[in-house]
């Protein structure tokens, strides 16, 4: 993205992650990395205690919020009104105090005038699939959600292949009001209005553990400079997958881990 020469990191967003449990800070670590490699101005990751150590070595320029758990998504950061985007998900877990804690967080973004963009991935999608006549209607319309195809079926399933998702992924995208990306070998991203993207970056090598969360984190740092969520997934789609095949340009496809997406980043002008 160009930056003019007369600015600041206020001019590129206050982005919020919240992300990560006791066992499963990794995946709010890889998202951290992402999202400042994607170009934020500011990023405060939510953690539970036990993960703080972790993100404030491993991501140092993220800055942390607390959870009154040690282990745990259980209580909400203070004054979700100051992000510009919010992203739920990598690493979260479960467990019920974390699905109360997802759904005290949708309510307040419900009552805020003009609520952050809003990106929900990997757990957070597990939680409101549990839950989905309760906890789809309080999604902000235009929410981006990013399932695998594991995730899609639980929302919205059962599916019998991937030619079957996408079948129904406009429908569903338009229906539920959500930006809805289906990962895969080509990913594709539609709108509640009908726009759609096909992305065909991307190699084998990316079947691998902390991929979506990269994914997440790159997504989340792109909507918090601004960027609409539809345009914003696609634009992540497609610098996701080209940063891991630059990794495969210097190094095989079954090497490559998450950490080589990154990496890769910051080769890539969006």
């Amino acid at each position: 993205m160009k930056r003019d020469p007369d600015t600041n990191k206020y001019n590129y967003g206050h982005a919020l992650l919240i992300a990560g449990s006791y066992g499963k800070g990794g995946a709010a670590l890889l998202a951290a990395r992402a999202c400042m490699r994607a170009g934020v101005g500011l990023l405060t990751v939510h953690l539970p205690r036990r993960c703080v150590e972790l993100m404030q070595i491993g991501c140092p320029e993220a800055m942390v919020s607390v959870d009154a758990d040690d282990s745990l998504f259980t209580t909400l950061p203070q004054h979700l009104e100051r992000y510009s985007a919010i992203a739920v998900g990598p690493g979260l877990g479960t467990d019920p105090r974390t699905c109360d804690a997802l759904r005290a967080l949708l309510l307040q973004l419900r009552a805020l005038p003009q609520p952050p963009r809003l990106l929900l991935d990997a757990d957070a999608l597990n939680i409101v699939s549990r839950s989905r006549d309760e906890l789809h209607p309080l999604l902000p319309h235009g929410t981006a959600l990013t399932p695998h195809s594991g995730e899609f079926d639980r929302l919205f399933g059962p599916f019998d292949s991937d030619a079957e998702r996408r079948a129904a992924q406009p429908a569903l995208a338009q229906r539920y009001g959500h930006n809805l990306l289906l990962k895969g070998h080509r990913t594709t991203v539609f709108s509640p209005d009908g726009q759609n993207y096909t992305n065909t970056t991307g190699n084998p090598g990316m079947a691998t553990a902390g991929s979506g969360d990269v994914l997440t984190g790159i997504v989340l740092g792109i909507m918090a400079q601004g960027v609409e969520p539809y345009e914003a997934l696609c634009i992540g789609a497609r610098i996701h997958g080209k940063s891991g095949d630059l990794a495969v340009e210097k190094q095989t496809e079954s090497s490559l881990i998450a950490s080589d997406i990154i990496e890769n980043l910051k080769y890539i002008d969006w």
